[in-house]
């Protein structure tokens, strides 16, 4: 089980810090991921951490604001989100990989139920 949260809303350059807890897995072997869902787009990546937390990637929108991190003792994973925008305004969900390494898209095999992040101008 997943479960994200750290939602709300914040005023345009404002933070949040969203947390996924993990259950029933073994959370420490596994990529952790988030993702977003605007309305009315499609789901789209925002930020990977293999299994160690050693490498990270992130979608070009949110490089230098967005920090993702993982606490493996604690079963965890954060997002930390700074200088946020109007267009982050989105429900965020975390999802657990399949396998260790950094993945984007394939290999998620769990999901969280979403946070829902508003950002107001």
């Amino acid at each position: 089980q997943l479960q994200a949260s750290g939602g709300g809303l914040v005023q345009a350059g404002g933070s949040l810090r969203l947390s996924c807890a993990v259950s029933g897995r073994t959370f420490s072997s596994y990529a952790m991921g988030w993702f977003r869902r605007a309305p009315g787009k499609e789901r789209e990546f925002v930020a990977a951490i293999n299994w160690s937390g050693s490498s990270t990637d992130y979608t070009d929108s949110v490089k230098g604001r967005f920090t993702i991190s993982r606490d493996n003792a604690e079963n965890t994973v954060y997002l930390q989100m700074n200088s946020l925008k109007p267009e982050d305004t989105a429900v965020y969900f975390c999802a657990m990989a399949a396998v260790g390494y950094l993945v984007r898209h394939s290999s998620y095999a769990f999901w969280g139920q979403g946070t829902q992040v508003t950002v107001s101008s």
